[in-house]
């Protein structure tokens, strides 16, 4: 939510990547002392000649660990034998524990070249190379590590989020940077709010390669480049400013598999509430409670189904964390407010920043400091920057006290019977956002200037530029240089503040094995430079030099900032309500992150390009980075919407899990209802997304159950053999069964669009098209209500009777949804047969065992049948109608079967035989 002048972005893109004549002499690793066993290997390796000593000092000796912890799981190691280079810890982000498959049996086979050390990965049942390190050698220094494969001329690639790039990555001269970091206007080829060192590479179908997966569990900031050496060899390659080298490969062969394997690494997402798959709206920039109150009331008038309001930092008391406006928001006022939209079925959500008010009389401050759960300077002093209240401390969310001082908190302010009973928490400006713009911001004891107490939390440091809406901003000059603490506020005096830039070198580690960093190492201005889209690695962040509790530094442990920050706030949402499941989002995320938490694209733009950039960081968080629960702010948060394009991002993002209208306090108000056209194709989208509410929550669940990727994926992932479809980033699945392929082009009421072969069913019409071999579709007269999605043959889908075309008035609350019957559509395929599956529990329960109900449905072309599990007891919702789609084959059209089968057991029917 801060804005930075948009030429800042830009300011440092360096492609810092070692010549080849400096590389040239850079001798590499021997390995010794090699041994292996059934399922694993272990090597010394030693470094081969004289020291290279590129950006920082080489480390002599490294130790190799293989583990083929499953058949298709290979885990190789490469650290330095003394343990003390930091690695994840293991309670961040834990390790899949080793089946100890046997190297014989596995289909990812580990070998090496002993010197100069090399390793290749092959896929044993084609004899393809997935991963070979041969072309240059290892250099692994305190500060640098430099690792490169050659891959397949111009390779399919996926992942190294996040990006708002293509899904599909290029392949020549391109650059993925990791390091977490505020990125208004989502801007391409740059590093934006999380990190996920990860990507899949697909080599077709049919046994023609397949897909596989490299994960490197590694925090450290990195450039990860694609490119051609001069040879013109397809190369991948690793560059990081630390860390150790820990991969995890994963052997597929399908791109599902692929998914599934890689959250058995980083862990299963976090299954969701029913609820939060309703419709949110939200905006920074209310003006007060009964402008609120309005907003609600006004999606009301208009019939537009709101699920949950949420309110942005204008409901705190200067920007305070736990803390209402005592004028504009007032406790009661508020509290009774909540309970209203309870009262009606709806629900509510706050933000929380992670910066706490370095203010003696505010209470979170001061209880956190008795605690000592924030984060210190290089000379033991609270390290202090800037976000919205103005001058703040920072928590440490590896501390373990933080994690019982921030429960308690929220347990205090969000108290249902005395508090704010929101149902949802929302944590921004956690990679983190620091409005500092550089290592001397408050890091001097020389009195500076003191900004008027009106301007805090009022600092708007991007100006958009480029003709976009300019914002409230104040003078560059400034930024950086603010001490908004005014004389005689009664804040702590007695801790001097440290000199800049004191610590920059980090003489003290733990050393002893621990793997938490070395120490001797310069923590802000590494020699080697990522291509962070700020001047430094400290700027408008957290400075790198800071200490963790643990020893550890936020060189080392930024990218980490905000899954600790989710992690603390789930134990505390669940810690308030022990038998509900939490929903938590977050801005920044880092491999893993999904275990906590939902996740929006950002501060993004009202405009074309960044409604189709949706599209793609869909396919890239849902397929790729096991991350379900995702979607962008629909309309633009930043800039003025315009009407036809909210109206088209107004349905588009109904097909998307996460669905959020929300937008910045500089741009105009874009609630649905402000436009005759938006309110009409919100109204439309809304009602089709509540009927499929249970189709996309049984996607959510057996995503947290099993991690496959079972909402939005790319058509590669069901046509892999088609390389048509490997590049498309404008079309998605939702689920197995329907393809939604939006109107892309600004204005445009036409879509072409690629239909793979096969049976496909007009999901609107149930209109039939016998795809006899793949190619483009053109679609015309989509009206901006409109979204072409077809139901892939062979397809059942189970939709809730909820909107006006089934004689019964559209659904307000996903509350009043779950109370509908259903209605159950077969899609038969080529060969007249079709499946699906239900899955049913109480929407909000932690622990669901027992009482959920997992219904598969088949179609063998004359009877229908449900069976599997029926916990769930649905109190009286039933299977009303059953339609069977004209497959063109049997030559009995399109069936319609009316009756009142019970969710509560399995049943048969044939359809031929209307037996009601």
């Amino acid at each position: 939510m801060i804005r930075i002048p948009k030429p800042a972005l830009a300011l440092l893109s360096l492609f810092s990547i070692a010549s080849a004549a400096p590389l040239a002499i850079c001798p590499g690793y021997r390995v010794t002392n090699a041994q292996s066993g059934p399922s694993y290997l272990v090597a010394d390796l030693t470094l081969a000649g004289t020291n290279c000593n590129l950006y920082s000092e080489d480390i002599t000796n490294l130790r190799l660990t293989v583990e083929y912890q499953t058949d298709t799981r290979l885990h190789v190691l490469i650290a330095d034998r003394e343990q003390n280079v930091y690695q994840i810890q293991d309670n961040i982000l834990p390790r899949p524990l080793s089946q100890n498959a046997s190297s014989q049996t596995a289909d990812l086979r580990f070998t090496y070249e002993a010197y100069p050390f090399s390793f290749k990965v092959t896929r044993v049942s084609t004899g393809d190379v997935l991963f070979d390190t041969s072309p240059s050698p290892l250099i692994f220094e305190t500060q640098y590590l430099r690792l490169r494969t050659r891959l397949p001329s111009n390779p399919n690639l996926y992942g190294l989020g996040e990006h708002s790039d293509s899904f599909r990555l290029a392949t020549n001269g391109y650059k993925r940077t990791l390091w977490n970091s505020e990125a208004p206007y989502i801007p391409q080829n740059q590093n934006l709010y999380g990190s996920h060192p990860v990507y899949f590479e697909h080599r077709g179908g049919n046994g023609t390669g397949g897909t596989h997966g490299v994960f490197l569990r590694s925090a450290a900031g990195m450039d990860v480049v694609i490119g051609k050496s001069d040879a013109g060899e397809q190369y991948l390659e690793y560059n990081t400013i630390g860390g150790v080298l820990d991969f995890y490969f994963l052997a597929g062969p399908g791109p599902e598999e692929v998914s599934k394997q890689y959250a058995e690494v980083v862990g299963l997402p976090a299954m969701m509430p029913y609820w939060s798959l309703g419709f949110h709206q939200c905006k920074y920039g209310w003006p007060d409670l009964g402008h609120v109150k309005q907003v609600v009331q006004n999606y009301s008038d208009a019939g537009i189904p709101l699920e949950a309001l949420w309110d942005d930092i204008d409901y705190m008391d200067n920007k305070l964390d736990f803390s209402t406006d005592l004028v504009r928001y007032p406790h009661d006022q508020l509290k009774g407010f909540v309970d209203e939209l309870h009262g009606k079925d709806m629900r509510y959500v706050q933000i929380l920043d992670p910066g706490i008010r370095y203010k003696s009389d505010y209470g979170p401050y001061t209880r956190g400091a008795e605690k000592d759960v924030f984060l210190k300077a290089a000379d033991g002093s609270w390290y202090r920057g800037l976000q919205w209240p103005g001058e703040v401390v920072w928590p440490d969310w590896i501390a373990p006290q933080t994690k019982e001082w921030w429960t308690t908190e929220i347990l205090t302010f969000y108290d249902p019977n005395n508090g704010i009973n929101a149902d949802g928490l929302w944590v921004d400006m956690n990679e983190a956002s620091n409005m500092c713009a550089d290592t001397t911001c408050l890091s001097s004891a020389q009195k500076t200037r003191s900004l008027p107490q009106s301007l805090i939390g009022k600092i708007h440091p991007r100006a958009p530029g480029d003709g976009q809406q300019k914002t409230r901003s104040l003078p560059q000059s400034l930024i950086g240089k603010i001490h908004p603490r005014a004389p005689g506020d009664g804040q702590q005096k007695t801790r001097s503040l440290p000199q800049s830039p004191i610590g920059k070198i980090h003489p003290r580690a733990p050393g002893n094995g621990q793997h938490l960093g070395l120490p001797n190492r310069d923590l802000f201005t590494p020699k080697y430079q990522i291509a962070n889209h700020y001047p430094t690695l400290s700027s408008r962040t957290l400075f790198t030099n800071i200490t963790n509790s643990d020893g550890s530094t936020q060189y080392d442990t930024h990218n980490l900032y905000a899954l600790t920050m989710s992690s603390v706030s789930r134990s505390a949402l669940i810690s308030r309500s022990p038998t509900k499941r939490p929903f938590l989002l977050t801005r920044s995320t880092f491999s893993g992150s999904s275990r906590f938490a939902a996740h929006w694209f950002g501060d993004n733009f009202s405009s074309w390009a960044d409604y189709r950039a949706s599209i793609r960081q869909l396919l890239s968080f849902s397929a790729i980075h096991n991350y379900p629960m995702v979607g962008s702010d629909v309309c633009g948060f930043n800039g003025q919407a315009q009407e036809n394009m909210c109206a088209r991002w107004a349905v588009l993002g109904a097909w998307q899990p996460f669905y959020r209208n929300h937008a910045d306090i500089s741009a105009p108000d874009q609630e649905f209802y402000r436009w005759p056209s938006v309110a009409a194709a919100a109204r439309k989208a809304i009602s089709v997304r509540y009927r499929l509410l249970d189709y996309i929550y049984t996607g959510l669940y057996y995503a947290s159950k099993t991690g496959e990727p079972a909402l939005a994926k790319p058509l590669w992932f069901l046509f892999p053999s088609d390389p048509a479809t490997y590049g498309i980033d404008t079309q998605f699945f939702l689920g197995d069964a329907l393809l939604v392929s939006p109107v892309m082009e600004d204005d445009a009421h036409s879509v072409t669009f690629y239909l793979p072969q096969g049976k496909w069913y007009d999901f609107f019409t149930h209109h039939r098209i016998d795809q006899t071999s793949a190619g483009t579709v053109i679609v015309s007269g989509v009206g901006y209500d409109q979204i072409p999605v077809y139901i892939r043959g062979g397809s059942i889908l189970a939709l809730r009777l909820s909107d006006a075309s089934f004689t019964t008035e559209q659904a307000m609350t996903t509350a009043e949804v779950r109370t509908r019957n259903f209605e159950i559509i077969i899609a038969p395929d080529q060969n007249g047969k079709a499946k699906g599956r239900l899955y049913l529990d109480d929407g909000e329960s932690l622990d669901s065992s027992g009482k959920e109900s997992e219904i598969e449905f088949t179609w063998d072309g004359s009877k229908f049948e449900a069976k599997g599990t029926f916990g769930y007891d649905t109190e009286g919702v039933v299977v009303q109608r059953i339609v069977l789609l004209d497959d063109g084959v049997s030559g009995n059209g399109q069936r319609e079967v009316s009756g009142r089968w019970p969710l509560t057991g399995g049943f048969t029917t044939n359809l031929y035989i209307q037996d009601g």
